[in-house]
């Protein structure tokens, strides 16, 4: 059950405050609903007899914000080529609410973006996934949406230099495997 005033996280549509609980009588049926103010101007009704069914949480605490920037800061996790099943498993991650699950495809999808594009859908995708993450995070960090913006873009971009474009070999000793490989240059011979 949730208050009047709490901070709350509906999937796919993002972090909003309850502003009232309020009976409604819709087709016949009298229930009680959460009024939430979302970004933008927007409200929504949640039926407080459904609200956990259908994924509604709290946001996260400041903490856990910052295991969110990690996650934006690691590498891209493995995702399909196939762009229908890609986009249904991502999907899937954003109707989770999982703020966690929110950020990864974020991050990989803004790696695709910045590798080699992406379709009409994604780049779609990508702006909801962004929006619903900076909306939970505002709230999070008590910041405003321009820096949270920032924070995110700029976690990406580093992370993206460290792990797409580095020109350094990256090996992972545990399991003698080399993730990045730089190609020899038999010019350079003499300097080794």
């Amino acid at each position: 059950m949730f208050n009047v005033g709490d901070k709350i996280v509906y999937p796919m549509h993002g972090a909003g405050t309850v502003e009232s609980i309020e009976e409604k009588n819709i087709l016949g049926e009298k229930q009680s609903y959460y009024i939430i103010n979302m970004p933008g101007e927007v409200k929504v009704m949640v039926p407080t007899s459904k609200a956990e069914q259908v994924g509604v949480r709290n946001i996260i605490d400041k903490s856990q914000a910052e295991k969110v920037f990690a996650v934006l800061e690691e590498n891209e996790t493995e995702m399909s080529s196939n762009w229908n099943k890609r986009y249904r498993d991502n999907m899937d991650k954003m109707k989770s609410g999982d703020v966690f699950e929110v950020a990864d495809v974020v991050r990989n999808l803004a790696f695709k973006q910045k590798e080699k594009g992406l379709s009409t859908g994604e780049k779609k995708m990508l702006n909801n996934a962004k929006q619903i993450l900076v909306s939970e995070l505002v709230l999070a960090e008590h910041a405003s949406k321009e820096e949270v913006e920032n924070i995110i873009d700029n976690k990406i971009t580093m992370s993206f230099e460290e792990y797409k474009s580095s020109p350094n070999v990256d090996i992972d000793v545990t399991n003698n495997v080399v993730k990045k490989f730089i190609p020899y240059d038999s010019g350079n011979v003499d300097n080794l």
